[in-house]
């Protein structure tokens, strides 16, 4: 399993040096809310602030597109990504794409 601190959004890891570039990685899941879902969203935008249902939705999409990502990278034999990013297209209304991308690097330690 990769060490979540061998991830990251920048395309160097410090105190480790890229030994090996695996190439580029993907995670990706297609959500969708209910229909319950929605109507619970659509009352408590009547209230204002936060809208937790949606929220959580997305966290759980981005965690998903990330996990596919690293077992992705796992999958290539990396112990690292580096450039990670998400990613989000609505496919129709009220499905949408999140995509969570890097490139697999094996790294070593610099002693």
């Amino acid at each position: 399993m990769i060490d979540h601190n061998l991830i990251t959004t920048s395309f160097e890891l410090e105190g480790y040096r890229v030994v090996q570039h695996l190439g580029v990685i993907r995670g990706i899941t297609v959500r969708s809310r209910s229909a319950l879902g929605n109507v619970a969203g659509a009352f408590q935008s009547l209230f204002g602030g936060q809208l937790s249902i949606y929220v959580d939705l997305c966290e759980k999409a981005r965690q998903e597109a990330f996990d596919l990502m690293t077992e992705h990278a796992e999958q290539k034999g990396a112990n690292g990504i580096v450039g990670m990013r998400y990613d989000a297209n609505e496919v129709m209304n009220g499905i949408t794409e999140v995509l969570c991308y890097g490139t697999a690097v094996r790294v070593e330690r610099i002693a």
